[in-house]
């Protein structure tokens, strides 16, 4: 049997440039009634571009929600039926100033399955070349190359904290010691 909900009433509360909320009335399985309030997000975009010397190139983010800068892979919200493959490889020239000549598909993430529809797309880019980096005019960040062990006990130790960088850390190190070649 499925799990499942019924939409019974919407309330619109807020329609933004980066995300839509709602207040719904559902019917629950057994008959009951609950509220859920959702944030529509178009999603987003995420890159994890190593280098010839197995280091993984990261950007130092201020990120206001949290008023602290944050250790993130690049990465970039998606417009409104923007293709994400095009989306990370954007974000990795802007952020980073790279291209590259393969990437690896990671599959998708869902950071916020309790209130968000927001998905995060993930790519891993090797054979890295270098191209001109060009930030948006309200994007402040640095890119740093860190040994991908480093990252990884960056990881482990709580030091990166960012739901998309942590889960595709795992997910490269996971399908390494399965002898996956990416």
């Amino acid at each position: 049997m499925s799990h499942y909900e019924k939409k019974l009433e919407r309330q619109e509360i807020f329609e933004g440039r980066v995300i839509h909320v709602v207040k719904d009335k559902v019917e629950l399985e057994n008959g009951n009634t609950s509220s859920r309030e959702v944030v529509y997000h178009h999603g987003g975009a995420c890159i994890a571009a190593l280098t010839d010397a197995d280091e993984l190139y990261l950007v130092r983010q201020f990120r206001y929600p949290f008023l602290e800068e944050l250790w993130e892979l690049p990465a970039g919200k998606l417009e409104k039926g923007e293709d994400p493959f095009a989306a990370a490889k954007r974000e990795l020239g802007e952020e980073c100033g790279l291209t590259a000549d393969r990437f690896t598909d990671l599959g998708v993430f869902y950071p916020t399955v309790g209130y968000c529809s927001e998905k995060i797309y993930t790519w891993v880019a090797t054979g890295l070349h270098s191209c001109e980096m060009h930030l948006d005019p309200d994007e402040f960040l640095t890119p740093v190359k860190v040994p991908f062990q480093k990252a990884l006990d960056m990881v482990l130790s709580g030091e990166i904290k960012d739901g998309k960088t942590v889960a595709a850390i795992l997910k490269i190190s996971v399908l390494r010691a399965a002898g996956k070649a990416l």
